[in-house]
């Protein structure tokens, strides 16, 4: 099957990985790949389930793509979250899929594209096997490394466990073998649901050991920690980010709210003292020390005393960098039968008054950078605004802000010292001498 491949990855970086992993399918059985959805023959539509919000794109996607059988596209494959969770309903629904693949079937995609093209719409929802081999789709000098899958936190509004099962590590030796495979690399960046519970199914944590020997592999030159939980952040990973020289002084804590109420409404470990005293021993201990969190607003029950008091953490915690969403009410989870479900204009509201107060902070704080230099990696041009673009060690790629920088020239994957010359509440602005 000679056939010309493209793909639209939908939802989050460890979702990225999976659609390397078909792209890696693609590639093993001598196809062709196309970044151009228009020249596609097969177009795979890797989706996102964790949200409604993610849902409806998802579904939008698949339908907007179907236009495109009026040039050469032949076949649709929806893969990922939403036919692993909802195939019962989507596929005799969705009709403009012709071939539908769950989380983890990359060994069925070319059997069910046979069928495919023999006429037969096909669900092949959990009948296949994780491939291997990737095709990265971020720029050469920075990869995503998945640690772990599914979840066994059980947060009261989340899906994840329903969708991609109990957590699961990724054996120790097979994630370096990938990451030696993964070729020179400046930023390798882990994720899983949870990369702090590395090893806690197999009888152990065994995240600090993943660190010490990844860090050990040559082509590996600095590591990004993301989804790090507050209750895991151990004594030995705090050493571990504080002595070793290729961890990036960054660390991602999702935390979901600040109000002990709420917490263990959420399922959630920890209270609000306790985050405090976290973000504190981190700072003390890290010196420069990056730390970015995400907020859930409008959790059921959540009141206006809550809200404020969850804005009056932001100031004390004073992160580099935030995320917040309004609550999503998922059927099928414990908190989907709580009272007290909060109006979606409130939640809005209360998203946007959580990102104006982070947003004055962050702002004031990339203010105290005019004028200095910042360490830059280099992550491409940006044409329209004439000048090259990157990430610092306080940002994170594709997540938190940009540096937007001029010079002479510049080549993706290095690093520059920029004299940053002015800010706004995201992004820092500058020129390298």
């Amino acid at each position: 099957m000679q056939k010309v491949f493209g793909m639209i990855s939908l939802g989050c970086d460890k979702n990225r990985v999976d659609g390397e992993r078909l792209l890696g399918e693609v590639r093993r059985h001598g196809c062709p790949i196309t970044d151009d959805a228009g020249k596609a023959q097969v177009l795979i539509v890797n989706t996102c389930a964790f949200l409604n919000a993610a849902r409806e794109e998802a579904i939008r996607t698949v339908i907007e793509s179907n236009l495109l059988r009026t040039g050469v596209l032949e076949k649709i494959v929806v893969t990922g979250c939403l036919p692993q969770k909802y195939i019962a309903e989507l596929f005799p629904a969705l009709t403009e899929g012709d071939v539908f693949l769950g989380v983890s079937d990359c060994s069925e995609l070319f059997p069910a594209l046979e069928r495919a093209y023999a006429g037969e719409r096909v669900n092949a929802v959990g009948t296949g096997r994780e491939g291997g081999e990737r095709v990265i789709t971020t720029p050469p000098h920075i990869k995503y490394l998945k640690i772990a899958d599914g979840c066994f936190n059980h947060c009261t509004y989340c899906l994840i466990p329903s969708i991609r099962g109990a957590y699961r590590s990724y054996p120790m030796e097979q994630l370096l073998a990938e990451a030696r495979g993964l070729g020179q690399t400046q930023e390798l960046v882990l994720v899983a649901q949870d990369t702090t519970r590395y090893g806690e199914d197999t009888g152990r944590n065994a995240f600090v050991e993943l660190l010490q020997k990844l860090s050990g592999l040559d082509n590996i030159c600095h590591i990004r920690l993301l989804y790090c939980y507050p209750e895991v952040v151990t004594d030995e990973l705090i050493r571990e980010l504080r002595d070793n020289p290729k961890l990036i002084k960054y660390l991602d804590i999702p935390l979901q709210h600040s109000e002990d109420r709420i917490l263990k409404l959420m399922g959630r470990r920890g209270s609000r003292a306790e985050y405090l005293a976290l973000i504190g021993r981190l700072r003390r201990e890290i010196p420069g020390i990056a730390l970015r969190t995400t907020f859930i607003a409008g959790f059921p029950t959540e009141t206006e005393e809550e809200h404020e008091a969850l804005k009056d953490f932001l100031r004390a915690a004073r992160f580099e960098n935030c995320g917040f969403f309004a609550y999503s009410r998922e059927e099928g989870t414990p908190a989907y039968r709580l009272k007290g479900q909060i109006h979606h204009a409130t939640k809005e509201r209360r998203v946007r008054a959580l990102y104006a107060v982070q947003e004055a902070i962050s702002a004031a704080r990339l203010r105290t950078l005019v004028g200095q230099r910042v360490r830059v990696l280099c992550d491409g041009a940006d044409f329209e605004r004439g000048c090259f673009y990157g990430h610092a060690s306080f940002q994170a790629y594709d997540v938190d802000g940009k540096v937007f920088f001029t010079a002479p020239r510049a080549e993706t994957g290095r690093f520059y010292d920029v004299t940053v010359e002015r800010s706004d509440e995201a992004d820092l602005y500058g020129r390298v001498p």
